[in-house]
């Protein structure tokens, strides 16, 4: 039987709104399971389908890694002309693979029941449109259904450790994360200083030892953290250093890149086009090399102008955005790269600065309301997503960051 599904975001709305992106920009896994069932669907005694390949495999033969296809235009082989996926029009969304019919829902396995986020990554999901996502619970426990026998999920999971060898209960974690989701839903003050309060408390938390500090006695000493994270956050920051500017374009130059679909920047030239690119961003002058095929003509230097006042709606946005990331969990453990608990907090802090970075670029273009959710639209594609990011060299990153005090410095700076 599988586990429940005990949390669902409450603050957020989706239904697919068919902009068929999904379609166009990722490679679909498919089990052996499914493979044989879209074989078994007959698709190749249409005409259209006769000599096409259907199933590809990245793999070899004894080890074959099956993906749905993609046609020269990019779009997935069962992507219709009218935009409708043609397994779903002829069989019923159960017979598309597992990981067509999740997206963009991120289920988190959570010691005895799943926990519920979604990737912003889907246009629908930073526009909010749609159902309460309570109305889309039947189907959800379809998918954990289908992932648990997937992916032969232990019916027990060890929580992430909070820092190193140091672990908490699963319930004492998601103690931690709602701390963090109430900082960032805190009306008054700016959006900015709310996730400076968040490296604060990931900082005050590294320094204790919660061995005998559980249940009730950390909710009690959450609380009186909260209450004096104020004192702990300075109204002001110094910009960023020389070093914090070039570890941080380190990580925006793998948050902006896209390698495949539609959307597929300079990857499509080959490994010496991305050597450059990242060359060009430890730089940080001159052009911006177009690593997505979305981002405009733009330098380095206008990057760093400031930004202006953030439309409320773009606040309303990243409200949202955290606290979805924050009470799904979805920025610890496997979900991100296997990163302890305050180091997946301080890496889904960095999405904030490398969101305002880019929408630096498209505001020039667009209202500053669309080029925030555009800008955070692509960067959350890479979280969690891009493997470099959880390497060895970006991990390192990360912590010199930390060390330093530089990530609250690019959230101030970026803030502007």
């Amino acid at each position: 039987m599988p586990m429940p599904v005990r949390h669902l975001p409450v603050v957020q709305k989706w239904d697919c709104q068919g902009c068929t992106d999904c379609c166009r920009q990722y490679l679909v896994s498919v089990t052996a399971e499914e493979k044989q069932r879209i074989d078994e669907q007959g698709w190749q005694k249409l005409p259209e389908y006769q000599g096409v390949e259907l199933i590809a495999n990245d793999g070899s033969r004894k080890r074959p890694r099956y993906r749905l296809a993609h046609r020269a235009d990019g779009a997935c082989v069962f992507l219709g002309e009218n935009n409708r996926c043609k397994i779903h029009e002829k069989f019923g969304g159960a017979a598309k693979p597992l990981a067509c019919r999740i997206y963009p829902f991120m289920l988190v396995p959570a010691g005895d029941h799943w926990r519920v986020g979604l990737r912003f990554a889907c246009p629908a999901t930073g526009e909010n449109k749609g159902r309460k996502l309570s109305e889309h619970l039947p189907e959800i426990r379809q998918y954990v259904s289908g992932l648990e026998e997937q992916e032969k999920i232990p019916a027990e999971i060890p929580a992430p450790p909070l820092r190193g060898n140091q672990r908490v209960s699963w319930d004492d974690l998601i103690r931690f994360s709602q701390a963090l989701s109430m900082i960032v839903s805190q009306p008054g003050g700016t959006f900015e200083r709310r996730l400076r309060k968040c490296l604060a408390l990931a900082n005050l938390c590294r320094q204790s030892k919660f061995d005998k500090i559980t249940g009730e006695r950390l909710e009690e000493f959450l609380a009186i953290l909260l209450n004096a994270l104020d004192g702990e956050v300075a109204a002001e920051l110094p910009p960023p250093t020389g070093i914090g500017r070039i570890l941080f374009r380190q990580m925006l130059a793998l948050y902006v890149r896209k390698d495949t679909g539609q959307y597929a920047g300079i990857a499509r030239k080959g490994r010496m086009a991305l050597l450059g690119a990242a060359v060009q961003f430890a730089r940080g002058k001159g052009l911006v090399p177009k690593v997505h095929a979305l981002l405009p003509e733009t330098t380095f230097e206008s990057l760093e102008e400031p930004f202006g006042l953030v439309p409320e709606e773009s606040v309303q946005l990243l409200e949202r955005y955290f606290q979805v990331k924050f009470e799904s969990l979805q920025f610890a453990g496997k979900t991100n790269f296997n990163f302890d608990f305050w180091d997946g907090v301080e890496s889904l802090v960095l999405v904030f600065p490398a969101t305002m970075w880019l929408a630096r670029a498209f505001a020039a273009t667009m209202s500053k309301t669309e080029a925030v959710r555009f800008a955070l639209r692509i960067v959350d594609d890479s979280f969690g997503f891009h493997p470099m990011l959880g390497s060895f060299r970006q991990r390192l990153a990360l912590n010199i960051l930390s060390f330093r005090d530089e990530i609250a410095r690019l959230v101030a700076w970026y803030a502007r």
